[in-house]
């Protein structure tokens, strides 16, 4: 069984329509996507691979994921938290850790095989490189042709990881943003994306 949600939300004078929905088994995704005039405005998709295989009990926990982050995405609209990006070219920075946060990309050379993406991050703290568990870890691919982005929460030791299909890239120049989150401590990672796949350089 699919579950999914579908509700227009007005901001101001705007009217933004929200969709989530379960993608299947097949892709284990819950896909919540923000639409304004027909154009994807903001994508957010989280894995629940750990819920395979589905019985009663975890087919009722997956409906409750589903409402959760449709209901989330609801709030964050009405909030003003979710902001829309107003141009998609990635901004010229490096890869940095701030505040007492260290993000590190565990395959950083094998992270994309074909046209899937596989993320495996490592959040820790910079003092003593403890593991942060329940750290938010969110990745996008800035130049992306529709914004999409994924995010999940580290295990207890402060590994997560996220899968996708990279999306069709529409600038001349792209990156891969990766961000983790913990209170107010931030991390952000930045690799280049060139034309054609390959091992991305950082910077």
């Amino acid at each position: 069984m699919l579950f999914g949600h579908n509700s227009n939300v007005k901001v101001g004078e705007t009217v933004y329509h929200v969709q989530t929905e379960d993608r299947g088994t097949s892709h284990a995704v819950i896909d919540t996507m923000v639409y304004h005039s027909g154009r994807v405005l903001h994508r957010r998709a989280n894995s629940y691979a750990d819920l395979l295989p589905l019985d009663s009990a975890r087919e009722q926990s997956l409906k409750e994921r589903v409402s959760t982050q449709h209901q989330a995405v609801l709030d964050e609209l009405r909030s003003g938290a979710l902001k829309f990006a107003q141009q998609t070219s990635p901004p010229a920075a490096a890869p940095a850790v701030s505040d007492s946060l260290a993000l590190e990309l565990l395959n950083a050379k094998s992270w994309l095989s074909g046209k899937r993406a596989t993320l495996q991050v490592l959040v820790s703290r910079k003092g003593d490189g403890a593991g942060v568990s329940g750290a938010r870890v969110t990745a996008r691919i800035d130049g992306a042709a529709e914004p999409s982005e994924y995010s999940t929460a580290t295990g207890t030791d402060g590994k997560a990881q996220l899968a996708f299909d990279m999306p069709r890239l529409a600038a001349t120049e792209c990156a891969l943003v990766i961000e983790g989150y913990n209170g107010k401590s931030q991390a952000r990672l930045q690799f280049q994306l060139r034309a054609k796949p390959r091992i991305p350089a950082a910077g």
